[in-house]
């Protein structure tokens, strides 16, 4: 079967394919997601802790640890806990979300290259392989977030564990790394034709002409309008001259001008010669 070329598929818009667009808008919010779930230090909170005011709270992240409370506004960061640095999760997390965030970069750059929303087509190859990348630093986000959230009160610490609740940064780097997958795939999708072309926004040409005269309206149907011929009659007529017109025959005199016919012309038969076109 011989390939199909390029030149078989036409563009019917010079717009940016919707799915190209719906990649590069994903991709940076979740890019942007995963990055203030890497460095902010609250991947866990824990509360209600012994010999400490019940106002008072701990926010454990995987690069510091916060001290915090309720009735102020001060926080004390860079706190001490060898164990729960210490914990298997911790260092796997590091290297995963640092990972997710340079893969994403590398992804976008790219992708916008193949992108190239300056041009009437873009280059599906280098758009999907970026779509890939985004993809892949999507799935390497949601390893680490969702390992800690399933041992999450398991986490050895040096503070006794009485409270333990997620914190936003597990949120937020689920909805990151969400972004990223569903972006990249649909980054990745554009890079083979499916659906007739419907995905990348393309039809064929044989299709576009020959729908052309297929949707064309039909002429406007001729309408005849019958003619109507009324002969006056004589009384009307000696009437008309000492009797004045009623609205109604008024009405029929005056309807249809155009479509009235002249009184039949006569003729005397008694005359025998002739005719000529004064007596007609």
């Amino acid at each position: 079967m011989p390939r199909q070329s390029n030149q078989e598929w036409v563009r019917l818009s010079m717009r940016t394919p919707g799915i190209l667009i719906f990649g590069m808008v994903f991709a940076p919010c979740g890019l942007l997601l995963d990055l203030i779930a890497t460095v902010a230090p609250n991947w866990r909170t824990l509360n209600n802790l012994p010999n400490i005011p019940s106002t008072q709270y701990i926010e454990q992240g995987i690069w510091d640890i916060c001290s915090a409370s309720t009735v102020s506004t001060q926080v004390t960061c860079n706190q001490q806990d060898t164990l729960y640095f210490n914990n298997q999760i911790i260092p796997i997390a590091k290297g995963l979300m640092v990972a997710s965030l340079i893969v994403t970069v590398i992804g976008l750059c790219v992708a916008i290259p193949g992108v190239r929303c300056w041009k009437d087509r873009p280059n599906w190859i280098v758009a999907g392989l970026g779509g890939i990348l985004i993809f892949l630093s999507g799935v390497m986000t949601i390893i680490p977030i969702a390992w800690y959230t399933h041992i999450l009160t398991n986490i050895s610490t040096v503070t006794s564990q009485t409270n333990v609740q997620v914190g936003y940064c597990i949120v937020l780097g689920y909805i990151g790394g969400i972004f990223e997958i569903l972006g990249g795939f649909v980054m990745f999708i554009g890079i083979c034709r499916c659906c007739g072309g419907k995905n990348r926004g393309e039809t064929r040409v044989e299709e576009l002409t020959s729908g052309r005269f297929n949707h064309q309206k039909a002429p406007p149907r001729r309408v005849e309008v019958p003619n109507i011929n009324r002969a006056r009659s004589p009384a009307r007529s000696t009437a008309s001259s000492s009797v004045a017109y009623s609205r109604d025959s008024m009405d029929d005199d005056v309807s249809f001008p155009r479509a009235k016919s002249p009184a039949p012309r006569t003729v005397n038969p008694g005359y025998s010669r002739r005719p000529y076109d004064v007596d007609l």
